[in-house]
């Protein structure tokens, strides 16, 4: 998700614009800063699990978009993130949301990378690395969440796949399933995409130019802004 940022900074309102104010760094951004005179902090600059060996300073803004989800121990990483926040700064994280983006597979079926899935707030969900969001934010001692919402611009819902659904079958064994049932039902009346939909594969539709499928969460953190 290389570009995510600049997608996202289209939908921003006065609380984005306010709180991207003062130094800040951006952390994963790859080619696509939040803001042109932000620190970049990416592979080349070190490790973002292990942030603090690398960043001895403070910022007004920490911000990673579609980072957290990459992170070995996403607890210990927000954890030192959030120590490069200056009191009265903020950390600003967007991570996918797991149910418009994973879809209920996992592994992950468009970034093998990830490590973890996110929700804002749910009693339980079908991942078993799930991470609620709300509640981690909630951990960061002396912060406040001021923010914290679902971007799904032009999601569509109906395109959307339930790996619930396929229970404990195979990849391969749902994809054969799907072939066999378009087979035996195609004289039905039957979309042949839907059923594609339904049997064979969740499609990425955040690779659109226009649509997210993200979770944004804005921390302030308590203290007076150094002079």
């Amino acid at each position: 998700m290389a570009f995510e940022s600049s997608k996202t900074r289209k939908h921003w309102g006065p609380l984005e614009h306010g709180v991207l104010q003062g130094e800040g760094i951006d952390i994963g951004c790859g080619p696509d800063p939040v803001l042109p005179n932000v620190m970049p902090f990416d592979l080349a600059h070190g490790d973002a699990n292990e942030i603090l060996r690398f960043v001895h300073r403070k910022f007004d803004f920490v911000y990673a978009s579609h980072c957290l989800e990459h992170m070995l121990d996403p607890r210990k990483a927000i954890g030192q993130w959030w120590e490069l926040v200056k009191p009265g700064g903020a950390l600003f994280v967007i991570v996918p949301d797991e149910d418009l983006y994973e879809q209920g597979f996992w592994p992950s079926r468009f970034n093998r990378d990830h490590k973890w899935t996110f929700t804002i707030a749910k009693h339980s969900s079908w991942s078993p690395v799930s991470v609620n969001l709300l509640e981690l934010a909630r951990t960061l001692p002396g912060g406040e969440v001021v923010d914290i919402r679902l971007f799904d611009t032009a999601y569509d819902r109906g395109l959307q796949v339930n790996g619930q659904a396929a229970g404990t079958l195979s990849w391969r064994a749902r994809r054969a399933l799907g072939r066999a049932a378009y087979g035996l039902l195609r004289l039905s009346g039957i979309d042949k995409d839907a059923l594609k939909r339904a049997f064979i594969r969740p499609l990425d539709q955040t690779a659109f130019p226009d649509t997210l499928a993200q979770i944004q969460c804005i921390v302030r953190k308590s203290g007076a802004p150094a002079a």
